[in-house]
């Protein structure tokens, strides 16, 4: 073949390909605006999702995000758009209207319930019942975007040893916004947990001081997430002081006058604030 009909033919090849190549590149899966700013990070491997929707929600950085704590590592989290989560949902703390999402934890039966309302649409295990897999989380809810990062667990009842991936760090990226809830985490996180989390905006971290871990490795996790707003729960025994005594003046500390809070990207914290709802003080 001669090289000006060689040229021609690739041409016409290209043209038949590009929409094929157009539409495959419409099917990518999501990219979490959270892990962005640890996608520089070099010699990572990132986690993969299995069924990954192709669309990410509508994202207005104006608008708010309702927290409201219903009791022990239960908040729900209301979204511009009307979607209502539920976290370490276990029956007895609910929010006001049916959650469309809840998310569970099996450290403890706190965490989680095998016979939620089958009214919920979206109920998200932190955990695998497949021997040595993770939980993988990757749904596109309305205007949430749900993912988690699995972490081990010791067993419970001074059993000795640990589940590996028992425990789910759920992460809602809504408005704008990453919000994580750290669960039931009972281990300080290594780098590759920092960087598949990414940042977090809102932070709900336990503060039981033992149950979970210690105020000073706890808090180890928070000064290192940075994040600008800390949500405690999860308080058994010790009062929250013993958590709160371990940050400096490099934050912020309020005891709020009720169960809720309202945030956006305009309205975060320019200090970061460890925020103490009516309920967990």
């Amino acid at each position: 073949m001669k090289p000006r009909y060689l040229v021609l033919a690739i041409a016409y090849l290209a043209a038949f390909a590009a929409p094929s190549l157009a539409g495959a590149q419409e099917q990518r899966p999501p990219v979490s605006q959270c892990q962005a700013i640890a996608q520089t990070i070099p010699k990572v491997t990132f986690a993969s999702f299995s069924g990954a929707p192709p669309l990410m929600p509508a994202v207005s950085e104006g608008e708010d995000v309702k927290l409201t704590f219903l009791g022990h590592s239960t908040f729900a989290i209301e979204t511009p758009g009307g979607i209502v989560i539920a976290t370490d949902y276990n029956g007895w703390y609910r929010p006001a209207t049916m959650p469309d999402v809840v998310t569970m934890n099996k450290a403890h039966s706190t965490h989680f319930t095998l016979a939620p309302d089958p009214a919920i649409k979206h109920v998200l295990h932190g955990w695998s019942d497949v021997p040595d897999e993770k939980a993988n989380v990757n749904l596109v809810v309305g205007d949430a975007y749900i993912r988690n990062v699995t972490t081990d667990i010791r067993f419970s009842y001074g059993l000795g040893g640990s589940h590996e991936n028992g425990n789910s760090i759920f992460i809602f990226e809504i408005a704008g916004l990453c919000i994580g809830h750290l669960g039931h985490l009972h281990y300080e996180l290594t780098d590759t947990h920092y960087t598949e989390i990414g940042r977090l905006d809102v932070v709900m971290v336990p503060v039981d001081g033992g149950l979970t871990m210690g105020a000073d490795s706890m808090s180890r996790v928070i000064k290192r997430l940075r994040s600008s707003l800390i949500l405690p729960m999860h308080r058994r025994g010790p009062p929250v002081e013993a958590f709160v005594s371990m940050f400096g003046k490099d934050f912020d500390v309020a005891n709020a006058p009720d169960d809720s809070i309202t945030v956006s990207m305009r309205t975060l914290p320019k200090k970061p604030l460890i925020y103490v709802m009516k309920g967990v003080q």
